[in-house]
């Protein structure tokens, strides 16, 4: 059973920065696609950005230009690098794996972001 384990979430000003991280208990080469999804209470879920198996790389409107996914292989660990952050983007951040029909959730980490 594959597990997602988050972390780096937390409470920052507007404006700076927070990388989260994504600990996969086994291969990421082995998804078809890792990604980051956020949810406020109330909202559904949504797409932050998401990085295929050969790395493509998508990203939300609200978040691009901002926000960077990227994943080390060696590591088994996929990262969101946050910068320049907006009130807006406070949320609980959720990571994501895909493997053909499977999909994984992480628990996910609570982001803050204060005025």
């Amino acid at each position: 059973q594959v597990r997602l384990t988050e972390s780096g979430g937390g409470l920052v000003q507007a404006g700076g920065s927070l990388r989260l991280s994504c600990a996969h208990s086994g291969s990421i080469v082995n998804t078809n696609s890792m990604g980051w999804y956020r949810q406020v209470p109330g909202k559904e879920r949504e797409l932050v950005a998401v990085i295929t198996r050969s790395a493509m790389k998508i990203y939300a409107d609200s978040v691009k230009g901002r926000f960077t996914i990227s994943r080390d292989n060696a590591k088994n660990t996929m990262y969101l690098q946050m910068d320049s952050l907006k009130p807006e983007d406070t949320a609980v951040y959720y990571c994501n794996a895909k493997r053909w029909d499977n999909v994984y959730w992480g628990q996910g980490t609570q982001v803050t972001i204060s005025s």
